[in-house]
């Protein structure tokens, strides 16, 4: 993404050369998106939260993690710490014990005690909502700052994870690993008013339906035009 938009954009993005797309690419992307809006019509993120501070931290927390497990500690992380003045009084290790369950715990509780320090000395406490700060804080990525630019900020974006990629992938919309290009790709594929969309809905889709030992084609809508119906 490039540009910016109502003062919510995205800066520091080198747009790499366009590959070439799958073919029928450009077929299968509207039949993709129907069969979405159908299946999910009110996808949005499973991750609880309040404000963009609150959504900033379970997306952080989110790497490598299940929302499930992310929104079963962030309760009481709340209540400890509603907000970025009040997490940067904490040291890691205050920190560690509300989120003991969720993997990578020390590192992300390093993470969330330095992200709230620089939200204090950056941004008077504040979330941003400019793709480069967010990717500059702590534990933060391009992947989180989409998240939270479109779901806290309203700003179109497509926030590839794993299941993102790996549908983009089986559904030939993409032949790219790496997720900043499949990104790219999906983008020319789909209508910029429904990227925040796709994302959620793709997500929930490799999760009950299109997972990624045993996806369940059968049950699948989308097999009668999917290129991999049955390939794991």
């Amino acid at each position: 993404m490039t540009g910016q938009t109502g003062g919510t954009g995205q800066t520091g993005w080198k747009k790499k050369s366009a590959a070439r797309l799958p073919p029928g690419a450009r077929v299968r992307a509207p039949q993709v998106l129907t069969a979405l809006e159908g299946l999910y019509p009110d996808a949005r993120t499973e991750l609880e939260f309040r404000t963009p501070f609150e959504l900033l931290v379970a997306t952080v927390l989110s790497a490598q993690a299940t929302d499930v497990s992310v929104n079963a500690a962030t309760p009481a992380l709340f209540d400890a710490y509603p907000d970025a003045h009040a997490m940067s009084q904490a040291e890691p290790e205050d920190i560690e014990p509300f989120i003991r369950r969720i993997g990578l715990y020390r590192a992300k509780a390093r993470n969330l005690a330095a992200l709230a320090r620089l939200l204090v000395e950056r941004h008077g406490g504040e979330v941003p909502n400019e793709f480069d700060a967010v990717v500059a804080l702590p534990g933060a990525g391009r992947k989180t700052a989409n998240v939270v630019l479109s779901n806290a900020f309203g700003y179109p974006a497509i926030a590839v994870d794993t299941h993102v990629g790996r549908l983009a992938r089986r559904l030939g919309l993409s032949t790219q690993s790496n997720p900043d290009r499949v990104e790219v790709d999906l983008q020319r594929l789909f209508p910029r008013e429904r990227w925040v969309f796709l994302h959620h809905a793709l997500i929930l889709h490799g999760r009950r339906v299109c997972a990624a030992r045993r996806p369940e084609c059968g049950a699948c809508v989308m097999a009668s035009f999917c290129p991999k119906v049955g390939v794991a």
